[in-house]
């Protein structure tokens, strides 16, 4: 049986990595779950702002079932290949928000903060590469069980 020594440069580095990646992740989470539930229920304040860009309200629950699984999925450990469609979904959910608010005539003010959203996005999307990259460099062995189990080509 192999024993694998860690550093403390690398569990500092795990610690610090660890640390930001739930803090942006959290946050990131909170966003689109806050975003998520009224759209779920069907609120009115999101019946009038989907009336108002010239969108279809039934579309409103699925996009809110929508998110809440992709907050799921990036707050599940383990599925890599999964977060990686979620955090691309949740993107994209934003990016088109802000598409559609800006183009509906809205003012400056009420879509731009939106991309602070999307930079909270892309921050625990780094951050959960960047994680991924430090325990990697403890335990290779088992980082690449996981990308071979998640690696279309290696399932035959």
């Amino acid at each position: 049986m192999t024993h694998i020594q860690i550093n403390t440069t690398n569990r500092k580095a795990l610690k610090k990595t660890n640390i930001l990646y739930w803090i942006l992740t959290g946050l990131f989470a909170f966003v689109m779950a806050g975003s998520a539930i009224p759209n779920i229920m069907v609120n009115p304040m999101s019946v009038q702002g989907f009336h108002e860009m010239g969108y279809p309200t039934y579309i409103i629950p699925f996009l809110g079932w929508a998110k809440l699984l992709g907050v799921v999925a990036i707050l599940v450990p383990g599925f890599p290949r999964l977060k990686e469609w979620a955090y691309a979904g949740l993107i994209f959910d934003l990016l088109g928000a802000t598409y559609s608010v800006a183009n509906s005539g809205k003012e400056l003010v009420q879509w731009a903060p939106i991309f602070i959203f999307v930079a909270l996005g892309f921050g625990s999307y780094y951050a959960y590469h960047k994680k991924r990259k430090v325990l990697a460099l403890q335990h290779p062995a088992a980082t690449q069980r996981d990308f071979q189990r998640n690696d279309p080509a290696q399932v035959a």
